[in-house]
């Protein structure tokens, strides 16, 4: 028998295996609602951002505000005309995109709310910056909790999600890294994600979820994906009320053999909040303990590692397990008593940093669970051995060969926006070479010939993404992203083209590569995939007329 009942033990962390975190806020990404009886609250990302603040995790971490993600890198993934849609459509405008509404299926589970596609571009952009510095060795984990929207498609809204982060930002780590391990353990199964990489073998996703009658009812133990993604899906169908002895039983051995049969190069891991104990529209009997050893042990294999956000409609909850979360990929098993914080009377009666479990009866029999092994076992044994991708140097964009600088030096390079040099020099004010308008009358008196067309403006700008070293919580503007970039047509260039594996065309590809960092490597793999249709399922979550319980 695969499955063994062991007991769940305590969790343990090594205080010498120091990680390098880069952690993404925004700290407007909670002034958005998608109304007051939508159990969907971006306000929980702030009451986990002032929690891990008050714990003092900041002086362990690097800390930055992304860049928000624009249209064009959005379409990377997404149709232009969806993302046109979620530009222009307001609360205000709304009637006249009627027919735009149900085709893009923007409704009740859905809303158009105030500021909706700046919330997306907020999710979206923290997902491929933080992909972005692990490609480049800058971090060695990733986090942003505003990501993990897995439920968007390629041109629909779903299950609260609009614009899919994780997708972007696998994309962005494709450019690197050869095979990307996606793992999913939200309550609901990570379709979106699954769907765009269905018929690829360079991603690889698992997903642990509830399935049956719940949203949005994927997810079968044989969808296992098609063409060269055959068994490259792996979903792990659960039953109601499973409790942190059996997740982690059947967790560990699961991906341990994943982990070993696939060999990725990269992780994102999506650690929704609704599989706790007590979530609004959840059904599993998970602790703060049983959530957080899933992100402590693949931590433990040290490979470059994105955490997301996602699901969690109990905010005190997913706050407090998102912020234990933080302490252990900083090597630190924060202590039960609560901080003072700017939202301390959410966490009322006991103040403490715990989420329990209830006597909720666990429907996953040790049978049960020990066939879902077998399968998903067999399945890794029939397939082929882990692809490989060839690699080759990152072509240098030729018109920065001029302007070629060190990434960490004075004049930063934005590669998602092409050199902060060339951009300077496209905003410089016509006096910028002079103070005052008379120190150009003196140069000119004194016949010095100066030929203004070949001339270097200053940089207005060089600030790179240093990280804080402040004892006190500071935030920054980042600006050495590099942006997902996509296939360039063969017959309109000779360098090599870099296709990232995602539900995407060349026909939707609307730009070039950017200036990449020298003796920088990246793959060449021409063919790209196109996600395999899936079907679409309407999301049927409760919505209550009530506020959240929390105050």
């Amino acid at each position: 028998m695969l499955y063994e009942d062991k007991p769940f033990g305590e969790i343990k962390v090594n205080p010498q295996d120091k990680k390098r975190i880069a952690y993404f806020y925004d700290s407007d990404v909670g002034n958005y609602s998608y109304g007051s009886a939508h159990p969907m609250k971006p306000h929980r990302i702030r009451m986990a951002h002032s929690l891990i603040m008050n714990y003092g995790l900041y002086k362990s971490m690097e800390i930055y505000r992304a860049k928000p993600a624009t249209r064009q890198e959005m379409t990377q993934f997404h149709t232009d005309e969806y993302v046109d849609f979620l530009a222009r459509v307001t609360p205000d405008n709304l009637e006249m995109f009627n027919k735009e509404q149900l085709k893009f299926n923007v409704g009740d589970d859905c809303p158009v709310f105030d500021g909706l596609f700046e919330y997306c571009s907020i999710s979206g952009g923290g997902s491929m910056e933080g992909a972005a510095r692990l490609n480049r060795g800058k971090c060695d984990v990733a986090i942003n909790y505003a990501g993990g929207l897995h439920h968007a498609k390629k041109s629909e809204a779903s299950g609260f999600c609009y614009v899919n982060d994780i997708v972007l930002g696998i994309i962005e780590l494709l450019r690197y890294h050869p095979r990307v391990l996606y793992i999913d353990i939200d309550v609901h199964h990570g379709d979106g994600v699954e769907e765009a990489f269905y018929t690829t073998d360079r991603v690889m996703t698992v997903s642990f979820h509830k399935y049956g009658e719940f949203f949005p009812g994927t997810g079968e133990l044989r969808d296992i994906g098609v063409g060269k993604g055959k068994y490259h899906s792996i979903n792990v169908p659960l039953r109601d009320g499973i409790d942190d002895q059996t997740y982690k039983n059947l967790f560990e051995p699961v991906m341990k053999r994943v982990i070993d049969w696939y060999q990725p190069s990269a992780i994102v891991f999506q650690c929704g909040g609704d599989s706790l104990s007590g979530d609004r529209l959840g059904c599993f009997n998970l602790s703060m303990y049983g959530h957080a050893n899933c992100i402590n042990y693949i931590k433990s294999f040290g490979l470059p590692l994105m955490i997301l956000g996602g699901g969690g409609y109990t905010m005190r909850n997913v706050s407090r397990t998102w912020t234990y979360e933080t302490g252990l990929l900083n090597q630190k098993v924060l202590g039960p008593e609560l901080p003072f914080n700017d939202y301390f009377e959410y966490y009322g009666p006991d103040y403490k940093l715990e989420v329990r479990p209830s006597n909720m009866h666990n429907a996953n029999t040790p049978e049960y669970l020990n066939r879902i092994m077998t399968q998903i076992f067999t399945n890794l044994d029939n397939a082929k051995h882990a692809p490989s991708v060839q690699m080759n140097e990152m072509p240098k964009d030729i018109l920065d060969f001029e302007d070629d600088v060190e990434e960490d030096g004075n004049e930063a390079i934005d590669t998602r926006g092409g050199s902060q040099k060339r951009r300077d020099e496209m905003t410089v004010p016509e006096n910028e070479y002079f103070d005052h308008d008379e120190d150009a009358v003196k140069v000119k008196d004194k016949d010095i010939d100066i030929d203004m067309t070949d001339a270097k403006p200053a940089i207005l700008s060089t600030s790179d993404s240093t990280p804080m070293t402040t004892s006190e919580p500071a935030f920054e503007q980042s600006t050495t992203t590099t942006a997902a970039t996509t296939a360039v047509p063969t017959e309109t260039t000779t360098a090599p083209a870099i296709a990232p594996v995602a539900n995407v065309t060349q026909e939707s590809v609307k730009s070039e590569s950017k200036p990449e960092p020298e003796n920088t490597t990246t793959i060449t793999d021409t063919a790209a995939v196109t996600a395999a249709e899936g079907k679409k399922f309407e999301a049927k979550v409760p919505i209550e007329d009530k506020m959240d319980t929390d105050p």
